[in-house]
């Protein structure tokens, strides 16, 4: 398989005369390119914890409140077993789906900064319609604007930061959209602690304040450079080559701006990018980054618990706050994996992190599930001892997720595509991504109450399968051009038996064309 640093093969391209360094501008521009990962993760932590309220729960829901307090001294599984609960928090994801093919197009022809402008006035109205909702419709209203803005946020932002970034810490780089998104969830966590001792109305606070990320990366994204491969894409090659000079610092960026050329021209080539993700040499994009990879980093159980994790310590006996406060915990745990992510992605290389953690999170997994079926379900309150176990291997589960698939995810897809079927391809990522997430939100109560400690045992099951996918077909693409990883293919012992046949037959084709 493709080892570290260029890989075999690839020494002669342009890219070892690519010039240019790390410049106050470019930090500034992926600054407040990665805020778009806050929004995200803002959502996703301040729902988990505001549908664990009781003012929220006592005005919205009066039968899920009513059992929880029936409940409150019991141990129980379904005590949050309510489809309309889970649709509060998975609405938001089925909007995000279907937006991200209004995304698709906007992105490749206005630009990555247009969509993440666009998903910053959605997300904005998602907040405060949630902030004034008096019934169930407003709810799931305000839920479809926030998912519309995560739709194009999510499209475009990982593109942003994988594009505008020199090769040799894109990693890095693009791991800025997880980080944001861990101190998102973190943050959410924080406010949703204080706002639930504020009565009535502290979840209208909680969920108002999504408007404020939204806000700055409404007016950051203003200011913000386009990117060259954007720009060249749309024809408009000095706009590229002034920004590409600021990002890297030095006006010597030729080599870079005519691989930038060459995937523009092999781009205008492709006239329908989906129809051509479907062909022969684009089999690995399509399997590992559309499919494979997104379905799997939902399917790790990780936003189970980001979604429900107050939902989940009180159903293992925890109070209200003590819950919140657990949640805190594991919102902390992520925030520590994304920066151990962002310093060993473009060293230890994408694969190591992926493998490592996987082994992490199947352990933590079984020891949840063991101890629960021996400890749980009985009765009685959970022992101290028996709490603090679960608690620090929910937190190693979510530390390891926070290092691999959390970044990982979403930086793998927006490095393999070709430019041709970069935006196509990011689309595909996102719906996947954003279908698997709402299938998970809401079925994961239900599965919780019906499979009870099963339900840990299955994510186990199914990281070991994850795990072996990527030992099995990913090569390693740290520090590798991100026009250049189609190369990494060709010498796959896999994909090469596929890829390399498919190029053969089209050799009359601009080389960025025969992957």
């Amino acid at each position: 398989m493709a080892g570290g640093g260029l890989g075999p093969g690839l020494e002669g391209k342009r890219a070892e005369f690519y010039e240019g360094g790390v410049t106050v501008y470019f930090i500034l521009a992926v600054i407040v390119g990665s805020l778009g990962g806050s929004l995200f993760g803002y959502d996703l932590g301040v729902s988990s914890g505001v549908t664990s309220m009781d003012d929220f729960l006592r005005q919205f829901f009066p039968k899920t409140y009513e059992r929880k307090h029936a409940h409150l001294h019991e141990t129980d599984y379904c005590k949050y077993d309510n489809q309309i609960l889970t649709l509060f928090t998975s609405s938001l994801y089925f909007a995000g789906l279907l937006s991200t093919f209004a995304a698709s197009p906007v992105t490749r022809k206005y630009g990555r900064r247009a969509s993440i402008l666009t998903g910053a006035v959605s997300f904005f109205l998602g907040g405060i319609i949630n902030a004034a909702a008096v019934n169930i419709l407003m709810l799931i209203i305000g839920r479809v604007f926030l998912g519309i803005g995560i739709g194009f946020g999510n499209q475009a932002v990982p593109l942003y930061l994988a594009e505008i970034s020199p090769p040799k810490i894109r990693g890095a780089v693009n791991q800025l959209f997880q980080l944001t998104t861990c101190l998102g969830i973190l943050v959410a966590d924080l406010i949703n602690y204080f706002t639930e001792k504020i009565h009535p109305w502290g979840w209208r606070l909680s969920l108002g304040l999504a408007a404020l990320p939204a806000t700055l990366m409404f007016v950051g994204g203003l200011f913000l450079p386009e990117t060259p491969n954007s720009l060249v894409e749309r024809g408009r090659v000095e706009e590229a080559r002034r920004i590409l000079e600021k990002v890297r610092g030095t006006k010597k960026v030729d080599a870079e701006l005519e691989d930038l050329k060459d995937a523009s021209a092999a781009s205008q080539a492709v006239k329908h990018p989906f129809r051509n993700l479907l062909k022969r040499k684009n089999r690995p994009q399509l399997i590992i980054g559309a499919f494979g990879i997104p379905a799997f980093q939902q399917l790790t159980g990780q936003n189970s618990i980001l979604f429900y994790a107050p939902v989940i310590f009180q159903s293992l006996g925890f109070g209200t706050g003590a819950a919140l406060y657990s949640s805190i915990i594991t919102g902390s745990m992520l925030v520590v994996g994304a920066i151990v992510s962002m310093l060993l992605v473009d060293r230890l290389g994408r694969r190591f992190l992926f493998m490592e953690a996987g082994i992490q999170m199947i352990i933590s997994n079984v020891i949840v599930g063991v101890t629960l079926a021996l400890e749980f379900g009985h009765g009685a309150v959970l022992s101290k001892g028996i709490s603090v176990l679960l608690v620090v291997s929910i937190c190693a589960f979510v530390a390891a997720f926070g290092w691999s698939w959390g970044p990982l995810g979403w930086l793998v897809p927006t490095e393999i595509f070709p430019l041709e079927t970069r935006s196509a391809g990011q689309s595909i990522v996102v719906c996947v991504n954003l279908f698997c997430t709402a299938l998970v939100a809401q079925c994961f109560l239900a599965a919780l109450c019906h499979l009870r400690f099963g339900v840990f045992i299955l994510f186990a099951c199914l990281i070991v399968i994850m795990t072996l996918f990527i030992y099995f077909l990913l090569p390693e693409t740290k520090q590798v051009p991100i026009e250049e990883i189609y190369l990494l293919w060709e010498q796959h012992w896999f994909w090469k038996k596929i890829v390399v046949d498919d190029a053969s037959q089209e050799t009359k084709q601009p080389p960025h064309l025969q992957l």
